[in-house]
């Protein structure tokens, strides 16, 4: 049976403003700046720069019927408002000759990428027409690294589906080795073993160590892999200093041949979002200058909003026009209030984070820090935790010490056998210094280490010790382990 019935239900949602001081908060410098452009080109009622009353003034005094009330009724608003009308600059005709032209193109730099480097090389190869296909195929399966990681399974099917070529596995293996002659040394291998006995073959074979670290590879690579000195002496007969220089061999190697290049580059250059000076004893930071560019609501657009609402009448297209230009002001006026309260939040947020670690930014000294959580300043500048850790996450500052990440600022806390709370960073940073001081060949576990650090005053547990192992990048001491 079907029936109606009211219900009041309560429930929290985002508004739009919010979601997109959310997304602006999170942006980095040059983030914003390209979000700036991108709306700026957007809305044509948002204009970049300080607004001039004297300009704004001049043009209206150029024009002595500006003053009057402008007829609407004179106007072809359905022009404005039709999607069909052809810009003006796609009729233009090209009519001028070469000499005519203004030369407008910036010049790149364009460098060969790593494929097209083999793709050259492969042109020196003694193959024929179909065998230059699957030998194109190939470093096509090559991936950054410079490996093809894929089986020979694989590549002979998709050989089959993609090229319609059926290629036996003596003839794939056959055009791989000629792949794997091409540089660097190593390019084509399908594992690391394989890359470095590719490299190995290309040295002379008069160094006794060269042959050695060969039979390494090849022989007892998992023995070499996990650092059992021991078993190679045994197995290949070697003595300390035969196996020492071996493997100096090895470690000179690169195990990613196509590293050098890769196509894929990673931008290192950093804008700092905010900029902290010290001015006898105090701190100062501010806000980059760059992150906070001057807006304004375009005075055109007020300016004919105005004129539509003083008409006397208005038809239905010119309604429309209204509610257009409205629209335009009101999304011009919402980014703009959106990015003043994104300045007032990054300016409250490093505040709070510049106050609570004000003796590290006096001093520079990282056993300063203190333990500071995403709590810590979201309850100081009564905040959502949520906006701290958008700050955080991809914001740097600018210091007398060098550019930092804020995220680097939170870490967690211990206490000391003097009670006093101490940050990770502290800990983990007398931890690296430990390891670096070690006997590489007896290398430090991870009980030895707490132990040391609990005769430094640090209570720190074995399982804690192998977390800041792990968040350091080091390795067990197994593997840290040297002749």
């Amino acid at each position: 049976m079907l029936k109606q019935q009211l219900q009041i239900k309560l429930s929290q949602k985002l508004s739009p403003q919010q979601i997109q001081l959310m997304k602006l908060i999170q942006l980095s410098t040059l983030d914003f700046e390209q979000r700036i452009h991108s709306e700026i080109a957007e809305h044509p009622a948002l204009e970049k720069g300080m607004e001039r009353e004297e300009q704004a003034q001049s043009s209206t005094d150029e024009y002595d019927d500006s003053t009057q009330q402008i007829d609407t009724q004179d106007i072809d608003i359905d022009s404005y408002l039709s999607d069909d009308e052809i810009p003006s600059y796609r009729l233009n005709a090209n009519n001028y000759s070469a000499e005519d032209k203004e030369e407008k193109n910036i010049p790149l730099s364009g460098g060969v990428s790593f494929h097209q480097y083999l793709s050259q090389q492969m042109q020196n190869l003694i193959l024929s027409p179909a065998e230059l296909e699957i030998a194109t195929f190939l470093i096509g399966s090559i991936d950054e690294s410079g490996y093809i990681r894929r089986t020979e399974e694989e590549l002979i099917d998709d050989l089959a589906f993609t090229q319609n070529m059926d290629v036996p596995p003596q003839q794939l293996e056959k055009i791989l080795y000629a792949v794997q002659s091409l540089d660097p040394p190593g390019v084509g291998a399908r594992s690391l073993q394989e890359c470095l006995l590719l490299q190995l073959k290309r040295k002379s074979k008069t160094s006794k160590a060269v042959s050695h670290a060969e039979r390494i590879v090849q022989d007892e690579f998992q023995h070499f892999s996990q650092k059992h000195f021991k078993k190679l002496q045994e197995r290949l007969k070697l003595n300390e200093e035969e196996l020492k220089q071996a493997i100096e061999v090895i470690s000179k190697l690169n195990p990613k041949p196509g590293g050098s290049l890769s196509d894929f580059h990673q931008n290192t250059h950093l804008v700092p979002d905010f900029i902290l000076t010290i001015e006898e004893g105090e701190l100062n930071v501010v806000l980059n200058r760059r992150n906070a560019p001057q807006l304004h609501v375009s005075k055109p657009y007020r300016e004919i909003l105005e004129a539509y609402q003083e008409a006397p009448e208005k038809n239905k297209s010119q309604q429309q026009a209204v509610l257009f230009v409205k629209q335009k002001l009101d999304a011009a006026k919402w980014f703009i209030d959106t990015i003043q309260q994104r300045y007032n939040t990054l300016l409250l947020t490093i505040n709070a984070i510049v106050e609570k670690q004000k003796e590290y930014f006096l001093t520079g000294d990282e056993s300063k820090l203190k333990p500071m959580i995403l709590k810590d300043i979201a309850d100081a500048i009564d905040m959502d935790i949520s906006t701290v850790s958008r700050v955080a996450n991809s914001k740097y500052i600018d210091t007398p010490y060098g550019v930092k990440l804020l995220k680097d600022f939170f870490s967690e806390g211990l206490k000391n056998q003097s009670g006093e709370d101490v940050s990770s960073i502290e800990i983990k940073n007398i931890l690296q210094g430990l390891i670096t001081q070690e006997n590489k060949k007896k290398p430090l576990t991870d009980q030895a280490l707490s132990k040391l650090l609990k005769e430094k005053g640090y209570l720190v547990a074995r399982r804690t010790v192998a977390k800041y192992r792990e968040q350091l990048d080091i390795p067990v001491a197994r593997l840290r382990k040297e002749i």
